[in-house]
């Protein structure tokens, strides 16, 4: 595969929200290009409107980017208001035209709304991490809203590390040895 350029990378941001042990996933329009009909959860891309045309945070650059293309993403597909956004993980791929991508991947507890969808997404489900087994979820998905549904019930957030068969629970003596 050719990538287009390898110093510039198309950024997304995806939100996975909580709200009474529930998990908000949303079924992806069956005409979407990637994942057609696959249940995920909210998020998009940066774009340069979500920072050029507003004050700058310092005399040359903007902070807080990210979080606002986030919230705006969020607003746009399902109309909910959410609280402090934190981070989870970040995934990086090659788009099939060639495009590296990169995923940041946030949680979130519900703050405020009623889920209105936009054309972006067809159904909609508040599921709990048993639930959400039943769907037919992006791969990887299902794996984040476990290590969410961890770091909710109590677990230290840097003992939970992502791996591809299951969520591991890396013991704290050892944590030197990832480092």
């Amino acid at each position: 595969m050719e990538i287009k350029n390898q110093k510039l990378h198309r950024i997304t941001s995806t939100a996975i929200i909580y709200k009474d042990g529930k998990y908000l996933i949303l079924r992806r329009s069956l005409n979407k290009k990637a994942f057609p009909g696959k249940w995920t959860v909210p998020g998009g891309g940066l774009e340069t409107d979500d920072y050029v045309n507003t004050p700058k945070t310092t005399e040359n650059q903007w902070y807080f980017s990210i979080e606002k293309s986030l919230r705006r993403e969020i607003m746009e597909e399902t109309n909910l208001e959410v609280g402090k956004i934190k981070y989870l993980l970040d995934i990086t791929f090659i788009l099939p035209d060639g495009t590296p991508s990169i995923i940041l991947s946030f949680y979130s507890a519900y703050k405020l709304g009623e889920v209105i969808l936009n054309d972006e997404n067809i159904n909609y489900a508040w599921v709990t991490l048993k639930e959400a087994k039943n769907y037919d979820l992006i791969e990887g998905i299902l794996k984040e809203i476990e290590m969410v549904d961890k770091i909710l019930n109590g677990q230290n957030e840097d003992e939970i590390q992502y791996n591809k068969n299951k969520i591991q629970s890396i013991n704290p003596n050892s944590l030197n040895a990832f480092l």
